[in-house]
């Protein structure tokens, strides 16, 4: 369930890279920034988010079970 809920998150943060509707947008926000690029700063930050959601609750628990831990000199056990 949580990995469908991160799929369906990626796919909405593709569809909302392409922000065709700031390209004519001459507004300032904060009266320095502008709009398209205040809203690439506020997806960077959203997507930064995604993402360690997605290694914090997507990452399967069994997948490092089986390596050595490092400094042990790689023997397993």
């Amino acid at each position: 369930m949580k990995t469908r809920f991160l799929c369906a998150g990626l796919a909405a943060f593709a569809l909302l890279h392409h922000d065709a509707w700031l390209w004519s947008d001459y507004r300032l926000v904060f009266g320095f920034l502008p709009s398209g690029l205040a809203y690439h700063a506020a997806y960077s930050l959203a997507t930064a988010a995604l993402w360690a959601a997605a290694a914090r609750f997507g990452w399967p628990v069994d997948l490092d079970a089986g390596e050595p831990r490092r400094g042990d000199g790689g023997r397993p056990g």
